[in-house]
């Protein structure tokens, strides 16, 4: 559809757009010209976007791995359907690089597990293993050591299937959810989404089943043959740990039946008691996958309601883009996105009162939790008030999405405006809560940072199976309480000096859901400047001249996934994307160097990388759900950061706050 900002503009004329945007003085050159009228172009794309119920929310892509263990479980069931299982196998065949891999994130080198995964699920979908693209992807996989060198997850799916040994894998006994909360490696000293894959794990590997796959994997072991294993992941190689499992796999065989069943009952109710409206747990269709798997084998008949709306839920986490094509979302982000898509059509200067905007605020305020979740383990006394990243989470919200909520709902001219402040006071009170002691904010839970979780081989992720304060939450925390005026409040000066305590020595934050020091300081920098830290402090400059040095040949910033395991070489560097110079521009905006070059051509960058529908291209991940294993393109992101860096420019606006 055409509208005015296609045709020339007149000199001094003021674009508007179909969503009424106005500006409060014409533009003083062609590039703040071009920024007002890709502002207008991007609102009017976004708008029509929005669901009848108020939410926003693009497609959240993961890596291939995810893909395939939806047909494993399907297999593993006995519920493989021919059409989903050649729709997915064409999904997955499509993503396979030249290599004859499957990567972790969009053009990065092949990952082994993921590859393991998906050229046994395209097996099950009906290729052969003498097909061209077969042949090379077994070819690589036997580089790579085979089968044995995989991480602990393909290997616990293919022990599942029959293809590999349960006796080669670390022992997760039931036993563990008995654990009192003090004891170091109870459940609850493992983060959230990590305690409940342990739970499910632990009732699966107490039964050590095997549903075998109709074909051999043979060719996808090296050619000196499956030596005698110790298991894979590389914490559980310390000698203590080898010695911890012998111990375990003892404890097994002697403990008694009764007193198995008894664990493995506990954690099934465990399971059950977290189980969410939508059926899922958490909202992730992995951790649902191995509930169900848990709950199946203790006893439970796929008919049973638990078991039934879970499978409705991974059922309708698939999408099909085309007519024979089917591809897995791991999770979905309406909270997330609808908090970000809120604010940037704030910054793009939406009327306040605009219906979009207050449909928006009352499906957030209908998602904030009411009810006590897994972090009330720590802090018993505090009254719910948290927002989740999904649709149906009461068990785990999160920092993040809370102070997100509450700037967005900030932004808003809502009718109710009582509604709206008591359901921010009840968000403030509970982040305050989960302060971590340090100062800092955790991604959903306060002081979940023991060391020893990370050196278990349960989860195959290292540190990241705890829960430590990180920059950008913490960031966005700080930004929250700051936009409610307590930018002196002790709770705020704390997590400032967190802040200012944690810049890596190049000048950059390291970003934890984003990828990765781009994102770690667009989120810092705009808090820090709010939380009243001078412009000319030596934090701020020196993230300013990071932010430069860094800067692509183009105009725009970008960097690769690969920063989180080679800092050195990746740190800030890789191809222009749209979200990550936004997140640059966000942060210099912030820091007063609108007039600057860098800025000016990052903008010109961002205007000219519009599509003709008003938005952006992105195919590269830059949200991060465990680095540096599991990537995520958000395609929300390619539309809200843009238009967020692009508003703030036009408006002469240095930062998001009302």
């Amino acid at each position: 559809m055409k509208t005015a900002d296609d045709a020339p503009a007149e000199k001094n004329s003021l674009p508007q757009g179909e969503a009424g945007i106005r500006f409060a003085s014409p533009p003083a050159d062609e590039l703040e010209e071009a920024a007002q009228r890709a502002v207008v172009r991007a609102t009017d794309h976004w708008l029509p976007r929005q669901s009848p119920e108020g939410w926003w929310m693009g497609f959240a892509q993961c890596n291939m791995g995810y893909d395939a263990q939806d047909l494993f479980l399907r297999h593993f069931l006995g519920l493989m359907d021919e059409r989903v299982a050649a729709a997915t196998g064409r999904w997955i065949r499509s993503r396979q690089s030249a290599d004859g891999t499957w990567p972790i994130a969009p053009g990065g080198p092949g990952d082994l597990g993921i590859t393991l995964q998906a050229y046994v699920a395209l097996r099950l979908a009906g290729d052969s293993a003498d097909e061209e693209h077969m042949l090379r992807c077994a070819a690589w996989v036997r580089e790579q050591g085979g089968v044995a060198a995989a991480p602990l997850t393909p290997l616990l799916w293919l022990a599942m299937l029959g293809r590999w040994s349960w006796d080669d894998l670390p022992e997760i006994p039931p036993e563990i959810i008995a654990l009192p909360t003090w004891a170091p490696l109870n459940i609850y000293a493992f983060n959230s989404w990590g305690r409940q894959v342990i739970v499910a794990l632990s009732v699966i590997s107490a039964h050590r089943p095997a549903r075998p796959l109709p074909f051999g994997i043979g060719e996808l072991f090296a050619p000196s043959g499956p030596p005698a294993r110790t298991p894979r992941p590389g914490g559980f190689r310390d000698g203590a740990f080898r010695r911890l499992n012998g111990i375990l796999r003892f404890c097994r065989k002697g403990t008694p039946r009764v007193m198995r069943r008894v664990a493995t009952n506990a954690c099934t109710r465990w399971l059950l008691e977290r189980q969410e409206a939508d059926g899922s747990w958490g909202g992730v269709t992995p951790m649902t996958a191995f509930a169900v798997l848990a709950l199946h084998l203790h006893g439970y008949s796929m008919d049973h309601p638990a078991l039934r709306t879970a499978m409705a839920f991974v059922d309708g986490s698939a999408a099909w883009p085309e007519d024979g094509v089917r591809k897995v979302e791991t999770v979905q982000s309406p909270v997330w996105d609808t908090c970000w898509a809120t604010t940037a059509l704030a910054d793009a200067g939406l009327p306040a009162d605009h219906p979009a905007l207050v449909k928006a605020a009352d499906w957030l305020l209908g998602r904030q939790t009411d009810r006590p979740g897994d972090w009330a383990v720590r802090r018993p006394g505090l009254a719910p008030g948290g927002w989740a990243f999904v649709f149906h989470n009461q068990t785990w919200p999160d920092n993040d999405d809370t102070a997100e909520a509450v700037l967005a709902l900030r932004r808003v001219a809502h009718p109710e405006p009582v509604r709206v402040g008591e359901a921010v006071d009840r968000a403030v009170r509970w982040s305050l809560g989960l302060q971590c002691e340090d100062g800092g904010w955790a991604g959903f839970e306060a002081d979940v940072t023991s060391a020893l979780p990370g050196r278990l081989p349960f989860l195959d992720i290292g540190d990241h199976c705890v829960d430590a304060p990180t920059a950008d939450v913490t960031a966005h925390v700080v930004e929250m309480l700051v936009d409610l005026g307590l930018r002196d409040d002790p709770h705020t000066r704390r997590g400032v000096r967190w802040l200012l305590d944690h810049q890596e020595d190049s000048g950059a934050w390291y970003g934890r859901w984003g990828v990765n020091y781009l994102y770690g300081t667009g989120c810092v920098l705009p808090a820090l400047v709010a939380a009243g830290i001078p412009r000319d402090h030596s934090a701020v400059r020196h993230a300013v001249t990071w932010l430069k040095s860094v800067q692509n040949a183009d105009g725009g910033w970008g960097e690769d996934w690969r920063s989180y395991t080679d800092p050195v070489a990746y740190a800030g560097r890789g191809p222009s994307t749209p979200s990550q110079t936004s997140w640059a521009l966000i942060a210099l905006l912030a820091a007063g160097e609108r007039d600057s070059a860098p800025v000016r051509s990052g903008v010109r960058w961002l205007t000219e990388q519009q599509t003709d529908a008003g938005s952006w291209q992105e195919t590269a991940a830059t949200g991060a759900i465990v680095p540096p294993t599991v990537a995520m393109n958000y395609e929300c992101y390619r539309h809200v950061f843009p238009l967020m860096a692009l508003g703030r420019y036009a408006h002469h606006r240095p930062g998001g706050a009302r």
